[in-house]
């Protein structure tokens, strides 16, 4: 298979990289960082594909920094909108499937179904309630309009791994640090952790089986941040109460920057993963695969 990467330098194409090298030798892979590709130049997006005439391209690059978004907001939507168009039009050109990275944040917040509280489920309506997440969705609508049928897109929350900037890996410097003040954590932000490594195994079965439509994909069961955060001290084998929770209204009273809002729940339910035969694992199983490794970083 011919795999086009965006986004190549981050948690999720970084982890691709590595478990394509291990795994699935005999793909050609064509890792592109930002700096390699401008997905929101037009013609360089058509140059490159064409060129390079990919089977599918797992389109992750985007702006992800939720706050950078919220005060650049024409920007967000020019990476993760329209850049995102280029993508799905080069694509249409050369005949090539697209995978998109989405995520929770084309959901209110509050839960899916008629009253809310529920895990949401891929035919749950977005209601984003930031510029990150209207730009997400944007790329969505982006990608549905251009290429209808032949568009897979995965909605993913609370990404981490061995790789880049996380939660998990903060955590973990935090719990081996003994000399480190104790963290406060909010308690009242409820979601579900997707570990990379899990998200590029459902990613690649995805794109190898060519399976189009719309999918939620994180590690099951749901858990606060303060929650995760504990389980992330025990694991590294800490004491678990030394992290203190807080709430969110607290929490942004310590901030010194305006922050854009988080979704107070956004779990998601993968109905339409479990249809197509693919389980996902409980997030705590995924924690203690990767513990030893956080231990010794």
């Amino acid at each position: 298979m011919r795999v086009l990467l965006t986004g190549a330098n981050g948690q999720f194409g970084t982890e691709y990289c590595s478990y394509t090298a291990e795994h699935a030798q005999h793909d050609d892979l064509y890792s592109l960082s930002h700096s390699d590709l401008d997905v929101t130049d037009r013609d360089q997006v058509l140059q490159v594909v064409h060129a390079l005439r990919p089977d599918v391209i797992l389109h992750a690059g985007a702006m992800t920094n939720v706050d950078g978004c919220e005060t650049n907001q024409v920007r967000a939507l020019m990476v993760n909108s329209f850049g995102t168009r280029n993508v799905a039009e080069a694509a249409w050109r050369s005949n090539a499937r697209v995978v998109y990275l989405s995520s929770d944040y084309v959901f209110d917040g509050r839960g899916g179904g008629p009253a809310g509280a529920l895990p949401y489920t891929e035919w749950d309506t977005p209601n984003p309630q930031t510029a990150y997440g209207r730009s997400k969705l944007g790329g969505e609508i982006e990608l549905q309009t251009l290429l209808g049928p032949d568009a897979t897109i995965v909605r993913t929350s609370w990404v981490c791994g061995a790789f880049g900037h996380n939660f998990l890996k903060t955590m973990a410097r935090l719990a081996n640090d003994s000399s480190a003040p104790m963290p406060t954590v909010v308690d009242d932000q409820v979601g579900c952790p997707t570990f990379t490594p899990d998200l590029v195994r459902a990613v690649r079965f995805l794109a190898v089986s060519r399976i189009p439509g719309l999918f939620h994909v994180s590690n099951t069961e749901s858990v606060s941040w303060c929650g995760f955060a504990q389980a992330i001290f025990a694991a590294c084998g800490h004491d678990p109460q030394r992290v203190r929770p807080i709430s969110s209204v607290e929490y942004q009273a310590t901030r010194t920057a305006a922050t854009a809002p988080r979704p107070a729940f956004s779990v998601l339910d993968h109905v339409a993963m479990r249809g197509v035969g693919h389980e996902m694992r409980d997030w705590r199983e995924a924690l203690g695969e990767v513990a030893p490794h956080l231990v010794s970083s």
